[in-house]
């Protein structure tokens, strides 16, 4: 028996001098219930469907858990964060002083090393 090296994955896929940036993929309330409703139907594995939709299995997983604890009438997503105008202004004072707190925690942490 010999001892064969096997090629790094570097050899076998070159790095390209561009980097390639991926958008987030969003998908319509419409398209998961319908995803969801034939990952139910059975007649084909939750791989096979997921392949063919392009996404990943355990996307279909999770929108299944959601569309199962949801009304079927109730949207998928949530309502979000108020936009910064609509907050009061002790709650956008709140924010901006978290996040002096973390820009400060931050620096306080790049110092000791």
């Amino acid at each position: 028996m010999t001892n064969k090296k096997l090629p790094s994955k570097r050899e076998i896929i070159p790095a390209s001098s561009k980097t390639v940036s991926r958008k987030r993929s969003t998908y319509t309330d419409e398209f998961k219930r319908t995803a969801v409703a034939r990952l139910h139907l059975g007649q084909q594995s939750a791989s096979d469907l997921a392949m063919e939709l392009g996404l990943g299995r355990n996307m279909l997983y999770k929108w299944t858990d959601k569309i199962d604890k949801r009304a079927p009438d109730q949207d998928l997503r949530g309502a979000g964060r108020p936009a910064a105008s609509e907050l009061s202004e002790i709650d956008q004072l709140r924010l901006k002083l978290a996040k002096a707190e973390q820009e400060l925690a931050i620096l306080k942490s790049s110092m000791r090393t």
